[in-house]
């Protein structure tokens, strides 16, 4: 099953595609994770986008959907994939569209976790992590047994600068304007399937799995 994540800062995207990704026994491909395999695979696209990553700029879209082309030829996809992340643009729709096509699998369905804004605000600026180990929490819903610790490693739990309420109102404005087009190019091509994430993270995931017929 070939599929892609889409969804707003703080849905839950990440969680439910590594999870379904498990699930499914196919591997879950993230923006941020292909461009480190790239780097680390040194590849010609890995080489060009080391240079924007260690001065902490934006990699450009044309190398972005490059690492994509490359990552998607790799023998570990042909029985599946799970994008998580990509496409965000509708240059990086359309290319995804002629690497498919190119490469004889068609996507099988676009799942578009959906949350009212305000749930994802109250998620989002009440989240913490662990400044060792990177285990999250919530001050509401998954607090710490001790506070400011992490259960896990007992390190010092932080809260990141950009998980106030206006930085994440912009983020979600961001999103907003650069994510509809795409929800709506899947939309068009009878590929999307919303699936609401505003509930707990196992009735999310049971939800997900229904809407694949699983």
């Amino acid at each position: 099953m070939r599929l892609v994540f889409l969804g707003p800062p703080g849905v839950g995207k990440g969680t439910q595609s590594k999870r379904v990704g498990e699930t499914l026994g196919i591997p879950h491909i993230a923006t941020g994770d292909i461009l480190r395999d790239a780097v680390a695979r040194e590849t010609e696209t890995g080489r060009k986008a080391k240079g924007f990553m260690d001065r902490g700029d934006l990699v450009p879209d044309a190398l972005v959907i490059e690492v994509f082309k490359d990552r998607l030829r790799q023998p570990d996809t042909k029985a599946g994939f799970l994008l998580d992340g990509f496409p965000r643009t509708i240059e990086q729709c359309r290319a995804l569209d002629a690497c498919l096509l190119e490469l004889g699998t068609p996507l099988d369905r676009a799942i578009n976790l959906e949350a009212a804004r305000s749930a994802i605000i109250e998620r989002l600026s009440g989240r913490l992590l662990c400044r060792s180990c990177q285990a999250g929490y919530h001050v509401k819903h998954l607090p710490p047994k001790c506070a400011g610790k992490c259960d896990a490693c007992g390190g010092e739990l932080y809260q990141r600068a950009d998980d106030n309420p206006q930085t994440i109102g912009n983020r979600l404005d961001v999103y907003e304007r650069q994510t509809a087009p795409v929800v709506e190019f899947f939309r068009a091509k009878r590929l999307l399937t919303a699936v609401d994430a505003d509930a707990e993270v196992e009735t999310v995931y049971r939800a997900t799995l229904a809407a694949l017929g699983r």
